[in-house]
């Protein structure tokens, strides 16, 4: 039987990533590194992981929760810089102050 850090290690994803996909999802962690690895050996998957962590960090704004966006930003920077075979998805404009 594998263990959560088997699949975590197959999914080519951090220990970070999976939680915002698990956090997103709404599933527990190992059901999300298994969903990762399927979506991170799909043409769709990397965009798609990238728009999940993007509406996770605009989940955490809009309840207030400053410092786990913050967090999740720090995850999606670590993601883009590790996976830049994927194309450039880039979140809502930005609002001028």
């Amino acid at each position: 039987m594998l263990s959560y850090e088997d699949c975590l290690a197959l999914s080519d994803l951090s220990e970070d990533e999976v939680a915002a996909i698990a956090e997103h999802e709404h599933i527990p962690e190992m059901a999300a590194a298994a969903m990762g690895n399927y979506l991170m050996h799909t043409n769709a998957g990397v965009p798609m992981l990238k728009r999940m962590i993007l509406e996770d960090i605009e989940h955490a704004k809009a309840t207030g929760h400053w410092e786990h966006a913050l967090e999740l930003k720090m995850v999606l920077r670590h993601f883009v810089e590790t996976h830049p075979h994927a194309p450039a998805l880039t979140g809502p404009p930005a609002e001028e102050t």
